[in-house]
């Protein structure tokens, strides 16, 4: 059998010991050893009593051990260092590997060239008929490491048999250096802002149908960057289209100035070369993605003058966003309505800037204020005693914690707008929604003592089929129907997105996507009372539709009609649609593996996971499983397409994408279900639902890998540890591996004591967290089941994270190192903690696609496959047949492996291997033929 086993040195036996079955031996030669691959089966030579493979745990997976490939003429020796040592992971990659690399690198390049559309607003049409549509699309481009912008137009117009036909324009048009666009309320103007690097002033370019008509230059020295990031971002033009209100960054503040005799006063320019600027005061940021940021302030630009104003008497600790115009009367002034956060954010309103990126638990309050460009009136406003005029800020929702995306009424009657007061009373970083109402005055002047009606209230607990509650991320800025009183939103509805109709004086919603799609759907903009939406699934990418209703009066209370819209942006590559053609998916329910009498109503309920497949799979043979699991916690994996997932679906995988408890779009209770008990009910959640498709014969039990992103790296590394025999692989972005390291780190540090400790957390939590503080968060973090790991592990970590700083993925990493368990490590130095950098995309699935597949072994596993009975000892192997009998030649050969031992070969009937529980039911079987005779 020269040649067969490689090794550079042969096994001293004394030096090792093998865990096998729970017993373990020093002795080499009781060991049989088979090659597969680059990998061994390793059985013991005295099988298990029968007794005890009745008390082996049906889910212990066989062992794998690494082996060199180097080739050797020592017979019957391996080298296992792999196991023991951290110095057997190759550095480079050899050709088989590199060759892996190419071949998925090139299907994964055909899924990141695919387009996603951002946005989309309609336009009345210059002709009269029908009207104009615009998409903002944006694509990847690696070789920039930027995300390339475009916009692409077409006429929407109304056919005689009641169809709608799009005629597309036939090249979109590149929006190079575009920060962002804004039309303006008549459609015939459209803003165009351009951020400037390098201390470049803004610009700000206004355009009609034919021409550039304005363009403003805006210093530094008045105003930074336009933020433009989504949350803060809030560009309004006021109703005559002469004024547009905005959020940018603050100018920067002074800064000492030094030279050669010490400090300067009075300061310098800029320019002066015998001088130089000092950091001055550190100036707090909001955390994660706002690194450098300076803080979010008011402005409003006159189009016709190009005169630029800061608006005053808001309070110098608010940062502002998501500014309005409220409606003007004839003769009165003009107000704005924005949103406000302190930086007393904290749940002990601490002085300080919690981060703030994907966290609706900072508190937030909605005001109005004068507009900067006309007089206010002496008895503009009703004053409280603790207000003078030159504060003249109005405070519209003070009885609730939380008010965002303010939207007012086509008739100025009604101020719509969410909250997420859930989140912020209980400390849970994002809940269930509620939307709420406040009645305008009839005079146009802002009141702090308005009502605030309830639209929407908070769900605690859904009726099955019934809506789970509110569940949003955006508002379009025009969501009204003709009617004046029906919002069109999407919202998240368990392990789906739909789209509701809601009207805002009754209540009454609607889901008005179809109710037996199991896509995802997401409404892009209103045209008149139609709409534009898109819908995808994980095997189908995005399809623009166009709803209509079956009423003539659209008050969304008809039935929707939707139309699939041929368009450009569904031109996708042939090998795509191949591949995708290929796969199935179903949304699954999991009953609950824990339900007892102390869990709520809501939380006893079944949760949900997305299970995509080969359609093509035969019975009895699975393609490995990838379980995929969301961060958050409370967020939720939804049934849109991910270009990233499938690309791993598309290379041999099937995907367990699990919205354990806790994840958004199922119900208060069940959300709440989880602060408190991360690492435990999370972890039983993933196991049951594992559990769930490998009983529906979905799945292989020695075929599954593991995948997860910051909670979701936490749930990860978690399972590997706690579950250390479950799982061939894992892989984690940014995961959360220590609490007690973390909460002295990020940008969110009451969100560990939150989810370690449940909504009580947030009211001890501290900046300086007690020895019994980092005790507790240790016992709830991965890293306290670190001596169990042995899951082969790949971490992708941005070294510019500051919602889970890189130290926490390093330190695990390094301690599975010392462990001797097999490792892998990325870091992409301008990262931050999506890793969404194209570049950086790109490398990590592809990493992640090599990484599973060479733990999976999937390239071997089509083999003939053979079962070789040692009948004097009464074992079973799987080994692959053909292999054995290409590398051995003869059974001479063999017997001398197998030291001359009694020895038959079963060519297979099922083409896969067997598992772990057919190899202990054929040990029972032999040990029962044997007390027979």
């Amino acid at each position: 059998m020269e040649g067969l086993f490689g090794t550079d040195e042969p096994i001293q036996s004394e030096n090792l010991a093998f865990e096998i079955f729970g017993a373990k031996t020093t002795n080499p030669s009781n060991l049989v050893l088979v090659m597969n691959s680059s990998y061994c089966w390793v059985g013991p030579r005295f099988p298990p009593s029968i007794s005890q493979f009745r008390r082996m745990p049906a889910k212990a997976p066989l062992r794998f051990f690494r082996f060199s490939a180097k080739k050797s003429s020592t017979l019957c020796t391996m080298d296992v260092s792999g196991a023991v040592s951290q110095n057997a992971v190759p550095l480079s990659l050899d050709a088989k590997t590199e060759e892996e690399y190419a071949s998925q690198a090139k299907l994964l390049q055909e899924f990141t060239n695919i387009c996603s559309i951002d946005k989309a607003w309609t336009f009345n049409s210059d002709c009269g008929k029908g009207s104009q549509a615009m998409f903002l699309v944006s694509q990847a481009n690696l070789l920039a490491n930027k995300r390339r912008k475009h916009m692409l137009s077409a006429h929407i117009s109304q056919e005689s048999n009641h169809l709608v036909s799009f005629r597309w324009a036939p090249f979109p048009v590149e929006m190079t250096g575009v920060s962002t666009t804004v039309p303006s309320p008549s459609g015939l103007k459209i803003l165009v802002v351009r951020n400037q690097e390098n201390g470049s002033p803004t610009q700000f370019e206004i355009w009609d149908s034919s021409q550039l008509r304005k363009e403003i230059h805006v210093p530094q020295s008045v105003h930074g960057s336009v933020y433009a990031d989504g949350w803060f971002e809030g560009i309004s033009w006021n109703s005559d289209e002469t004024q547009i209100a905005y959020v940018a960054e603050e100018p920067s503040s002074s800064k000492p100035t030094f030279d050669g005799f010490g400090y300067k006063k009075g300061g310098s320019t800029d320019k002066d070369c015998g001088s130089w600027k000092g950091q001055g005061d550190w100036d707090e940021d909001w955390g994660e993605t706002y690194a450098g940021k300076r803080q979010p302030a008011l402005f409003v630009i006159n189009v016709n003058s190009g005169d630029v104003h800061a608006v005053q008497g808001i309070e110098k600790s608010l940062s502002v966003g998501q500014v309005i115009w409220a409606p003007s009367t004839s003769g009165s002034q003009q107000y704005l309505v924005f949103v406000g956060w302190s930086s007393e954010s904290g749940p002990q309103k601490i002085a300080r800037k919690l981060g703030i990126k994907y966290c609706y638990n900072r508190p937030c309050t909605l005001y109005a204020v004068r507009s900067p460009f006309q007089e206010a009136e002496a008895d503009e406003f009703p004053l409280k005693g603790n207000e003078s005029k030159s504060s003249a800020m109005v405070n519209l929702t003070e009885s609730i914690s939380s008010a965002f995306f303010p939207r007012f009424s086509p008739d100025g009657k009604s101020l719509v707008f969410l909250s997420a007061k859930s989140s912020v009373d209980s400390g849970a970083h994002s809940a269930t929604d509620s939307l709420h109402r406040i009645d305008w005055p009839t005079g146009g002047k802002p009141c702090s003592s308005a009502a605030i009606v309830d639209v929407v209230p908070v769900v605690m607990s859904a009726e099955d089929g019934c809506f789970p509650g509110l569940y949003c991320s955006s508002f379009l800025a025009k969501p009204w129907l003709s009617d004046g009183i029906t919002m069109i939103l999407s919202s998240v509805w368990r392990s789906s997105q739909v789209i509701l109709s809601i009207n805002v004086l009754s209540g009454k919603l609607s889901r008005i996507s179809p109710i037996d799609s199991s896509h995802s759907w997401n409404v892009l903009a209103l045209d008149g009372d139609n709409i534009l939406a898109v819908s995808s699934s994980p095997i189908d990418p995005p399809q623009i539709k166009y709803g209509s209703t079956t009423k003539k009066e659209a008050d969304a209370n008809g039935t929707w009609v939707w139309m699939n819209v041929s368009s450009p942006l569904s031109r996708y590559s042939e090998k795509v649609l191949s591949v995708l053609s290929s796969l199935q998916f179903s949304i699954m329910q999991i009953p609950v593996g824990d339900a007892s009498n102390n869990l709520s109503r809501g939380a006893s309920k079944p949760f949900e996971a997305i299970f995509v497949s080969s359609s093509s799979q035969k019975d009895g043979i699975c393609n490995p499983l990838i379980v995929v699991l969301h961060g958050g916690p409370h967020s939720v994996s939804v049934s849109s397409f991910s270009k990233s997932l499938a690309f791993l679906s598309s290379i041999g995988y099937s995907l367990l994408i699990v919205n354990y408890r806790g994840s958004l779009g199922f119900g208060e209770e069940a959300l709440q279900s989880l602060p408190g008990k991360v690492g435990s009910q999370d972890v039983n959640d993933v196991l049951t639902a594992i559990d769930h498709v490998i009983d529906m014969g979905l799945a292989d039990r020695s075929k599954i890998t593991v995948l997860g992103g910051s909670h979701g790296g936490f749930l990860t590394t978690h399972l590997i540890g706690q579950e250390p025999d479950r799982f061939v692989a894992a892989a984690v972005r940014n995961p959360v591996c220590n609490l007690a390291l973390m909460v002295g780190t990020s940008d969110i540090p009451d969100w560990c004591y939150v989810e370690a400790c449940g909504s009580e957390g947030k009211t001890y939590f501290t900046e300086a967290p007690s020895a019994e503080d980092l005790h507790l968060l240790h016992s709830k973090s991965p890293i306290s089941h670190i001596s169990k790991v042995k899951t082969p592990t790949l971490f992708l970590l941005g070294a510019q994270d500051l919602r889970v700083p890189v130290s926490n993925g390093l330190q695990y990493a390094r301690a599975m190192k010392e462990k001797g368990v097999e490792v892998k490590v990325i870091v992409f130095p301008n990262d931050v903690h999506a890793i969404e950098r194209p570049q950086s995309d790109f490398e990590s699935f592809l990493n992640i696609g090599v990484w599973f597949k060479k733990d999976c072994k999937m390239s071997s596993l089509g083999n003939s496959q053979g079962i070789i009975e040692i009948a004097k000892f009464a074992v079973y192997l799987a080994v692959p047949a053909t292999l054995m009998y290409t590398l051995t030649r003869n059974s001479e050969n063999l017997k001398k492996v197998m030291g001359n031992r009694s020895y038959v070969v079963y060519p297979p009937e099922d083409p896969r291997p067997p598992s772990p529980e057919e190899l202990r039911e054929m040990a029972r079987e032999i040990a029962h033929k044997k007390s027979m005779h």
